[in-house]
């Protein structure tokens, strides 16, 4: 940064020009983090379908487990958008967020062309989770983004040293929530308690219109990878 005299508002900021060896390195290695990320969400959506299909005695066609949507979040993408009321080719990197594009848009699928793009917003795995659609106000003000989460409240350190593992365990219980998890140290870290409230979070970004909110969906289940 300082060889290149790129100057940044927050010092936890970094970044290199797009044509640098330091900025195709991280292009790079960016397209084989989302490659693995696609190959690994395809895998589980594999296994959750035959899954179901061993318990039900059916086949995932029959139970109709088809993929509704897949995105990527936490990516750069080169993408035109309006700036200074010109057209311009930018490299979008959103971190903690995801696109939003409005109906109409070419780089959405042909079946959400009237709808605009499904925006996927996490809650927690004891609360609630939402889809949305990109707006054109949002396409205006923030380049067609909108976030991914409901953002953390705790650290996941604070988040081990304050909640209990088996007070969060019986909480999910009470609420009929089945989870499977790797470490137990997960289910502090991704407690509802340590997130901000998704709901809250979805009203705003409804009532700033860079996105519109279509369903809400309730946790059954929960793998914690």
């Amino acid at each position: 940064m300082k060889r290149d005299n790129i100057q940044v508002n927050d010092r936890q900021l970094a970044c290199a020009r797009i044509n640098s060896e330091e900025g195709q390195n991280y292009l790079k290695s960016m397209a084989a983090a989302a490659n693995y990320a696609w190959v690994n969400r395809s895998s589980m959506t594999f296994l959750c379908r035959q899954a179901f299909a061993k318990i039900f005695h059916s086949t995932p066609d029959d139970l109709d487990m088809h993929m509704i949507y897949d995105v990527s979040h936490n990516i750069a993408k080169i993408e035109q958008h309006m700036l200074d009321g010109k057209l311009k080719t930018l490299m979008m990197h959103r971190k903690g967020a995801t696109r939003a594009f409005p109906p109409n848009h070419p780089l959405i699928p042909v079946d959400y062309q009237l709808t605009g793009q499904p925006v996927l917003i996490g809650g927690t795995m004891g609360t609630c989770s939402y889809v949305l659609t990109g707006t054109e106000k949002g396409m205006q003000r923030t380049f067609g983004t909108t976030c991914h989460g409901a953002g953390r409240a705790y650290s996941r350190a604070k988040s081990r040293r304050n909640l209990d593992y088996m007070t969060v365990l019986d909480n999910l219980k009470e609420k009929g929530i089945s989870i499977r998890v790797a470490s137990p140290k997960l289910v502090m870290e991704e407690a509802p308690e340590s997130y901000k409230n998704v709901t809250d979070v979805v009203n705003t970004c409804h009532g700033a219109g860079i996105s519109d909110k279509c369903i809400k969906l309730r946790p059954i289940a929960v793998i914690k990878g």
